[in-house]
């Protein structure tokens, strides 16, 4: 079985080598070891050193020397929209505040369906409705966009930043 043993930021590895692809919801793509399949049916062991939250368009470099994408799946959402800036802030702090994983898209926010949630930025003021797209929310306050890059070489004839 492959096993998928670095995990490098979208930008960061060569797109065009990707031999095959992993499409995975918001869950399965925060991990350290798992046993997956990856698009074309293929058995792969997700084995990174330690968790990463990958994202859509990241790399997955093999122990063969081959290459995979991240894909983010579809999943159903829940896209909130605001009249105002204040109303914005508000539902955005009160979301926050309850740690739900969010999406900022735009001028609007995702979240996972949750009618209690629904019905409490409805009484805040926004707007509801019902989609299905990719869920990569923020990565939360300590987590910088490029907390996981460094520079490193490897063994398979180049270099890259991760």
């Amino acid at each position: 079985m492959r096993r998928a043993i670095e995990h490098f930021a979208a930008g960061n590895w060569p797109e065009e080598q990707a031999a095959d692809s992993l499409t995975l919801m918001f869950d399965d793509r925060h991990r350290r070891r798992i046993r997956l399949a990856s698009d074309a049916g293929q058995p792969i062991l997700l084995d990174l050193p330690k968790a990463v939250a990958m994202a859509d368009g990241d790399g997955l470099y093999c122990d063969d020397g081959r290459w995979l994408a991240v894909r983010a799946a579809t999943e159903n959402l829940v896209e909130i929209q605001c009249g105002d800036a204040r109303t914005l802030a508000r539902v955005a702090w009160h979301l926050g505040n309850r740690h739900l994983p969010t999406q900022l898209h735009g001028t609007t926010i995702r979240i996972r369906p949750d009618h209690v949630i629904e019905d409490m930025v409805r009484g805040l003021g926004a707007q509801i409705r019902f989609i299905a797209a990719p869920f990569q929310p923020e990565g939360g306050a300590y987590e910088s966009e490029g907390a996981h890059l460094h520079h490193h070489h490897h063994d398979h004839g180049h270099s890259h930043a991760h």
